[in-house]
């Protein structure tokens, strides 16, 4: 029987694996794109499912107090898997498929920002709400694992990570977007009073 340590230096080494081997300057248009809906006061909405879920609803937390740290002055941001009673509204009603995509055809408008988490990419319910997105003119990125699945083709920007394993593949969500939230705090004081 392995000792805990193999499993944990395991681990570690193929998470500092892919961290390395990554070019980190594929994650500036995701920047970019966010700095662009803060600065606008467009919307950011965030989708996954399970653990990418959990992602999804820590990050908008993170994006709406913590990326500037002042009243007022976060983006406009939403989780669309954190209402429990509409997701099991929809799932009910229209099938768990259209949980994410009927959200934002109420709640998005052409211009703002759809980030999906998946290790697959190929969950029906993401390719719905990136489909949707196609369709009313909502600029998507997808972080993805394994081979891409069919989100790959189908958001505008997909940052795909090549590791099959799905704990590594939840972190590298959270990296991402933690890189990505340490830029837009340094650059808070470009954005202005957006209570304006």
């Amino acid at each position: 029987m392995a000792a805990a340590i193999d499993t944990f230096e395991s681990y570690a080494t193929r998470l500092g694996g892919v961290l390395q081997a990554t070019d980190w300057n594929r994650i500036t248009p995701l920047a970019d794109a966010m700095m662009a809906c803060w600065k606008e006061k467009r919307q950011v909405f965030l989708a996954g499912n399970g653990g990418s879920a959990g992602n999804a609803n820590h990050l908008a937390n993170d994006f709406l107090y913590p990326v500037s740290k002042i009243i007022g002055s976060g983006i406009r941001v939403h989780a669309l898997s954190a209402n429990a009673a509409t997701l099991t509204c929809l799932a009910n009603d229209e099938g768990y498929d259209k949980v994410f995509s009927a959200q934002l055809a109420v709640l998005a408008n052409p211009g703002d920002l759809l980030i999906v988490f998946s290790g697959s990419g190929n969950s029906k319910n993401i390719l719905a709400v990136l489909e949707e997105a196609k369709r009313m003119g909502v600029e998507s990125f997808a972080i993805l694992a394994f081979d891409g699945g069919r989100a790959k083709a189908l958001a505008d920007h997909p940052i795909h990570f090549d590791i099959d394993d799905m704990q590594i593949a939840e972190d590298l969500q959270m990296i991402v977007c933690n890189m990505v939230l340490q830029y837009l705090f340094s650059r808070r004081n470009d954005v202005g009073d957006v209570r304006t």
